[in-house]
């Protein structure tokens, strides 16, 4: 079992991508989260203590996020906690690393925009009511064409006669 995670920090370093050995794409990077509180007598805003993450994102989600994060921007992340002990000569630590399942933009310091990837399988999971590619199979629906466009099911709509009164 493992234990389940979310923090919100900014990126402290350029998100680096490299390759498994079996070419499975990985985007890492480092993530720093501080505490923050005011100060209930002084009225000050206080800086707690910075926890530092290093975050590994696999496949496709890592793909996306190495076109899509840069150093500074603050994010969400949410994925597996896993504790890595290292020993470096005399020294020695724990390094805190977070497979990501997500991530995304902290909404509350900006605006995104959010572009959906296109397809990349050949054929995708059949749609409900139509066929794999996005084109209606012959049938009672064949005069209403279907496509799709990401997850939406797009049935195109037959004119209707200007004069003909709107049947509701």
């Amino acid at each position: 079992m493992s234990d389940r995670i979310t923090v919100i920090g900014n990126i402290a370093t350029e998100p680096e991508q490299r390759r498994t050995g079996t070419g499975i794409p990985v985007t890492s990077f480092r993530l720093a989260s501080s505490q923050r509180y005011r100060d209930a007598q002084s009225g000050e805003w206080i800086d707690g203590t910075t926890n530092w993450y290093r975050i590994s994102v696999f496949r496709g989600l890592g793909e996306n996020a190495f076109a899509s994060l840069r150093k500074g921007q603050r994010v969400i992340v949410d994925g597996r906690l896993r504790l890595k002990e290292w020993e470096a000569g005399e020294k020695r630590g724990i390094e805190i690393e977070i497979d990501a399942d997500a991530i995304g933009p902290d909404l509350k310091w900006g605006t995104a925009s959010f572009q959906r990837n296109p397809r990349t399988d050949a054929a995708g999971p059949a749609r409900p009511g139509g066929a794999a590619d996005g084109t209606e199979a012959a049938g009672e629906n064949a005069a209403h064409p279907v496509t799709t466009d990401g997850d939406w099911a797009v049935a195109a709509v037959p004119e209707r006669d200007p004069v003909e009164p709107t049947p509701f």
